[in-house]
């Protein structure tokens, strides 16, 4: 089932947050900023690592775009704490700020379809919400394959353009780069027809 178009799935959960515990993280209080809300399997492992540290890197460009970013795993908000304070050459993620979610039920990764059921871990989704919560982008990478947080932030950008302007966002469009009307005039100027 896709989500895309539809309100994100709210949720309540634990979450460590840089070297502390907050014990109701509400999803839906970060309405009015775009969320980069994404899912990987498990903390102290090895895919994971990289990512959450990637995103850490660009953290203040997603910032400078009004956008939250926010990770979830099925591990407790224990292991979230206990990841968070390991040294990163000892495979740990220290330094990382935006929240951990713990979601030890399951229920956040079922709601968002990327629950691997037999293993009890979320597949590596990624979801783009607007500022009322809807989902306009998602991607889901298979155990195995790391994102790129690049992407991400072009998204991001795609996404702003559109409701700024009014134009879509063709094929590996970057901001700056040409955008056009979403009509056959808009297709051919694109062109340059």
């Amino acid at each position: 089932m896709s989500l895309i178009g539809k309100k994100a799935p709210d949720f309540t959960a634990k979450a460590a947050v840089k070297s502390e515990i907050v014990n109701e993280f509400k999803l839906s209080d970060h309405q009015g900023k775009y969320v980069v809300l994404f899912f990987y399997p498990l903390d102290f492992t090895f895919v994971c690592p990289t990512e959450l540290h990637a995103f850490q890197e660009k953290l203040g460009e997603f910032k400078k775009r009004n956008t939250e970013v926010i990770a979830v795993s099925a591990d407790s908000h224990f292991s979230h704490l206990a990841w968070l304070n390991t040294p990163k050459n000892q495979g740990g993620i220290q330094g990382v700020e935006y929240p951990l979610v713990s979601d030890f039920n399951k229920t956040i990764a079922r709601d968002y379809d990327v629950l691997v059921e037999d293993e009890g871990v979320a597949l590596r989704g990624l979801f783009l919400l607007d500022k009322e919560g809807v989902i306009h982008h998602a991607t889901i990478n298979n155990l195995p394959i790391g994102r790129n947080v690049d992407e991400a932030l072009r998204v991001v950008d795609a996404l702003q353009h559109f409701e700024q302007n009014g134009e879509v966002c063709p094929a590996n469009w970057r901001e700056g780069e040409k955008s056009m009307k979403a009509d056959q005039e808009g297709l051919k100027s694109y062109f340059g027809g």
